[in-house]
Formats: C-alpha cells, structure tokens, sequence
C-alpha cells in the first residue's frame, strides 16, 4: 500500500505526551487536533504504532476526508471513494462508530446507515454481485463529523489499546492504562528513580511504570484488527514490529516501584495483574495504610490515582484522608508528588499549591492532575567524570 495518513485518538489534553511517541517512533506529524494526532509514515508504521504506543487509544487509516451536509451529498462522497482498494470481496465491513460535533448531520444512527449502504453499492458494482458473504476479515469503519467536515477511517485496532491484556481483575475505579502511562511520561521519572503508588488499586501505575523500565511495548501481547488485512498490511511486517518489541526489551533492569494499597485483595489482584504483564519481578507490592507511606531514599516520586469522593458517604471521609497525604509527602524529603484526582479541594487539605495543574477527564469524570515538584537530584559523580572525560578526548 505505501505511505499511509494514520489517526491516532488519545485523551483529551494529552495530545502533546502522544505527538512525542510517535515522533519518537520516526514518524511525521500531520496535524494535532483535540483528542487525536494525525501522523504519516509507510505501511509499516500502521503495524508499529499499534504495538509501540503507549497513549493513544486505538489507530486509524484515514480513507478520506469529506465534507458533507445533507445525507445525499454523504452517499454519494462516500460511494465514490475506491473502498475496493481496502476491502475485499469477502470482507466483513460496518460503520462500527459515528459522531458529530456542530454539523448538520448530527445523527449518528442515520449516518452509520447511509455510510454502510454507500459503500456496498459502490463494492456491488466494482464486484459485480448482488450480495457480500461477509465471512473474510473484518473491516470496521469510523466516521468522525466536525463542522460537516467528515474524517472516514478503517479502524486497524480493534478492542482499545487501552486493553494490553493484563488487567484480568481491577478496582473499584481503575485508570486506563493508556492514560496511566500518559501520566508517567508527564513526570520527569526516569527507570533508575523510585517511584510509589500509596493506593495502587489493581497496579495499573505500578505495572505501567515497569513497562516503561524495561521498554516492553504495550501492544506485544495482543492481537489486532488488521493482522489479517493481508490484502493492505503484508503479514512479514506484522512479524517484524514484534520482533523489533522483543530486541528492544529489557526485563533484567534494576528497578524501585512500589505498589501499595490498604485492601490486601486488591493487592493480591494487582499482583496478578503485574505477572500476567511479566513485570511482577520488576514491582513491590504491599498491603500498607498510606498512614504508614515512609522511605528512607531521597528524590523519589509519588504518583497516584486517590479515591475523590465519586459517592456522597465518601467525600465527609475525603479532608481527613488528603490531611494525612501532605502530611505524609512532607516526610519524604525531596520528593515529588503527582496526584490525579476529581477532588477539588485536594490541595487545600495536602497543605501546598501545586506547582502545576492540569485538567484531565478520566472518562466522563473532570479531574485534575496536581503536580508537586521536588528539587532536582545532585548530578552523579560517576557520570560528570565520564562527562569530563570525553570532553578531555575531545579537545584532543
């Protein structure tokens, strides 16, 4: 197929943590939307992103791009586009998903129908049949109305990336993990400082920060969508993403993570969600009140998800529990301390002013991300005489 336009969804607020992935995969930026990053790159970058990214949501071929408004103008735009080079004869295809913000084709219903119907009379013509078995590959197609201006996608993913596929048992109220990870790379934590989720629930910061240690891509142990569009996506690249996930990983890096939470259960769960990732070695898991959050090590962070209150019983219960988070984080000297939480008055009972805020929603809940920074750690000796060192070589 050549080069492609790929759109990647991500959470809303995080575009520039998923602009940085991609370009750190090689790939060109063509346009940074709310909630979506448009990229390019050849076919090959259609099976890397899927496996490599750790933010985005799932990875869509663009097909096209419309403008449309009246259903007449849409199945004849959408008819004319030559579907026949992405599906075939045998292919299983629908409008899995449609959406509209301030057009004037607001129905999502009635656009999926006039979609659908466009594109099998533009296939019953090129393949001159009456009707498609629909027994091959799947090929589901997204649409996407801004302004009654349409993005046409076949969706290459399929369940959300959000799913790696080691999440067999959560908490109460789980973090995606795509937005775990989105979280992470917002702090400047690096695999060799330690890190401590104080209400680890199911261990999805944990899991997701020992991930990033060993540089284990998120998408190596689940399958997608268009693994079996060989007719766009050669298999041979399929093969050769995951084989460059397994060169790249490190599992025998030396780590500080530490999960803990005050329900034993949940620790056990987040256990088994930490080996069913191949991380478990990689993380500290323990049943502890985050009363008892001390380290004795300097420069660590703090990053965490605590409960806010979602239910009224709990929010008389939520001045005392965010009192005893500043008190504790003001033990640990030189810390930095990262919180997600839909609880307003969070930095009022911790005691300090974030140093920054961001609004985040975490589904359909506005939360904030509050980060408090601690000092930078001394530069390592060992290292500024290296530096020195090939300073010294080069002036030579």
């Amino acid at each position: 197929m050549g080069r492609v336009e790929l759109v990647a969804p991500c959470h809303f607020g995080l575009e520039a943590v998923l602009k940085k992935e991609i370009t750190d995969l090689g790939y060109e930026i063509v346009q940074v939307e709310d909630g979506r990053v448009t990229f390019q790159g050849e076919e090959e970058a259609l099976c890397r992103a899927n496996i490599f990214l750790r933010t985005a949501e799932r990875i869509l071929l663009k097909v096209a791009k419309i403008r449309a408004v009246t259903f007449e103008e849409l199945f004849e735009q959408v008819k004319a586009l030559p579907w026949e080079a992405y599906i075939p004869s045998d292919g299983k295809f629908w409008v899995t998903k449609a959406s509209s913000v301030k057009s004037r084709l607001f129905s999502p219903s009635d656009i999926q129908s006039i979609v659908k119907k466009a594109m099998v009379e533009r296939l019953r013509t090129v393949y001159h049949v009456e009707w498609f078995p629909e027994t091959g590959a799947e090929y589901p197609i997204r649409i996407s109305f801004m302004k009654d201006e349409a993005t046409i996608c076949l969706d290459t993913t399929g369940l959300s990336l959000h799913k790696r596929g080691y999440r067999t048992m959560v908490s109460k109220a789980p973090v995606k993990e795509t937005l775990a990870a989105a979280l992470l790379l917002l702090t400047p934590w690096k695999k060799d400082r330690i890190l401590v989720d104080p209400f680890c629930g199911s261990g999805t910061f944990p899991i997701e920060a020992a991930m990033i240690a060993a540089n284990m891509a998120p998408g190596m142990n689940r399958s997608f969508t268009a693994e079996k569009w060989t007719n766009i996506v050669p298999r041979k690249l399929w093969y050769q993403a995951a084989d460059e996930a397994d060169e790249r990983m490190d599992l025998n890096v030396q780590t500080d993570i530490q999960g803990y939470d005050i329900d034993a259960d949940i620790i056990k769960a987040a256990r088994q969600n930490a080996a069913s990732a191949g991380v478990d070695h990689l993380i500290h898991f323990q049943a502890r009140p985050v009363s008892a959050l001390s380290h004795p090590k300097k420069y660590g962070f703090l990053v965490s998800n605590p409960p806010y209150g979602e239910r009224l019983e709990e929010k008389e219960h939520l001045p005392a529990l965010y009192r005893e988070i500043g008190e504790r984080f003001r033990e640990l000297d030189s810390w930095s301390m990262y919180l997600l939480t839909g609880y307003e008055d969070a930095e009022k009972y911790i005691g300090r002013k974030a140093d920054r805020n961001r609004k985040i929603y975490n589904g359909m809940l506005k939360t904030y991300y509050y980060q408090f920074l601690g000092p930078r750690p001394p530069r390592r000796k060992e290292h500024m005489f290296e530096t020195e060192q090939e300073t010294d070589e080069n002036r030579r």
